[in-house]
């Protein structure tokens, strides 16, 4: 055994104990944790290895140190191992949801986020549970695009470190707004409550001007986000009449986008109205959400530059759900029911058009626990086939983010993303909203009680 190619027998002494002395119990423990690692043999009754591609028949997924290591025909398992038996089941990859708010709750009414439920610790802990919610609905990566910057980073980290239970978390932090735009949280009050948000530097992320919005990308950068959000439009959940349309000039969205891509940084874009839509592409950023009120120069756009498409169609179930209950704004209700008359017409505009899909669900608008009902939604009101959206649920989204070669199929090499549900999701996309078991970067995730 040598060391920079040196054998151990010539490393330096240092009285009694030795530096090869401990070079040896490294190796000893590294090897000692090898041969303990635990091995899961996942047995399916049916296998979806991509969604692109056919299922296989009865077959064993076997899983060693969070990766997975061989598929193998039929239900075997190697000696030692921990089985786990799916064969009345379908294993398919975790699904991925490109757009969540983990410390949001649904059905709550609009100036909740003034009170002290959402501090930032106590919004940490909200998130911790909304996380373990969408794991258990079969989702093992997500991607949140809007919180407090603090609590999410927490959260992440938390999550990621296996202190608590949930999937694989990217987030952006505090969307960017103009002043009075989406994002902003003084909009719409009254002038000495928002001057209050304002002396509290709550509006950290509210930016006006190229150099301005560029100093906000560096700040969330070196807070250790993973990607950038901007509001390119308005938007429906803020008390604000300024519309859907565009907000930022062309000149800011290329400002934020060059800046974020300087630093390594995807740019997510908010974008209900067509020419913000439009804009938005055309300053690079990497993907639409929501899309609404797309045309085809958007489409046109998006398919050039490459970018990607996410339609959010159950926050729409979301909003729909709160008309007349009194928890909107008279403008919020009215944004509501333009975009409640297009429901589904820009994915399936995207979708004919060639653009890029990945699901993502804005949960928060619609309960967490609910987000796989997304599938059948691009289905019914996108006009996917169940095929083509499995394909955006499953490998869209790390191919957004840039995790392709972690997650997304089943391939060996790949982490151990998995999920097993009831019934074919490849004909029917409501089995995905029938979740019995969930394993997360090779971590079972316990499922809820029937």
């Amino acid at each position: 055994m040598k060391l920079i190619g040196k054998p151990l027998r010539y490393l330096p002494t240092r009285g009694d104990f030795t530096l090869r002395n401990l070079i040896i119990t490294a190796v000893a423990l590294l090897a000692a944790g090898t041969a303990n690692a635990e091995t899961y043999a996942i047995q399916a009754g049916r296998l979806i290895v991509d969604a692109a591609k056919p299922a296989l028949g009865p077959s064993t997924v076997i899983v060693t140190d969070g990766r997975i290591i061989a598929i193998q025909p039929g239900a075997t398992a190697p000696a030692g191992a921990t089985v786990v038996d799916q064969r009345s089941r379908t294993v398919m990859p975790g699904m991925t949801d490109v757009h969540v708010h983990l410390t949001m709750n649904s059905g709550e009414p609009w100036y909740i986020g003034f009170t002290r439920k959402y501090s930032a610790p106590y919004a940490t802990t909200m998130g911790l549970t909304h996380a373990l919610e969408m794991a258990r609905a079969g989702f093992t990566t997500v991607r949140d695009l809007g919180g407090d910057t603090s609590a999410v980073i927490a959260l992440r980290d938390a999550v990621a470190e296996g202190r608590f239970a949930g999937p694989r978390i990217r987030v952006s932090g505090a969307g960017l707004s103009m002043i009075g735009g989406h994002g902003d949280p003084a909009t719409g009050l009254p002038p000495e409550l928002a001057a209050a948000i304002d002396t509290a530097h709550l509006n950290r992320s509210v930016c006006t001007g190229v150099q301005q919005c560029q100093e906000v990308v560096r700040k969330l950068a070196a807070a250790g986000v993973d990607v950038i959000k901007i509001m390119a439009t308005g938007g429906v959940l803020d008390p604000g009449a300024m519309g859907l349309e565009q907000h930022f000039t062309f000149d800011e969205m290329k400002g934020i986008v060059d800046m974020a891509h300087s630093l390594h940084l995807k740019v997510a874009a908010h974008a209900h109205g067509a020419r913000g839509i439009e804009a938005a592409t055309n300053a690079g950023v990497d993907s639409i959400e929501h899309g609404t009120l797309i045309d085809e120069a958007g489409v046109k756009a998006m398919k050039a530059h490459g970018t990607y498409y996410s339609a959010t169609l159950m926050a729409f179930s979301g909003v729909n759900g709160l008309l007349g209950t009194g928890k909107l704004t008279p403008e919020m209700e009215s944004k509501a029911r333009i975009i409640l008359a297009r429901w589904g017409n820009g994915l399936n505009l995207a979708y004919r058009g060639g653009v890029k899909i990945a699901l993502g669900t804005d949960s928060a608008v619609a309960p967490h626990a609910r987000a796989g009902e997304e599938l059948g939604l691009m289905v019914s009101k996108g006009g996917m086939t169940p095929r083509d959206a499995l394909i955006a649920a499953t490998r869209g989204g790390p191919d957004l983010m840039g995790l392709s070669a972690e997650t997304g199929t089943l391939d060996p090499g790949k982490s151990a993303d998995l999920i097993a549900v009831d019934g074919d999701p490849l004909s029917d996309p409501a089995a995905v909203t029938h979740v019995g078991y969930v394993m997360v970067m090779g971590r079972p995730i316990a499922m809820n009680a029937n």
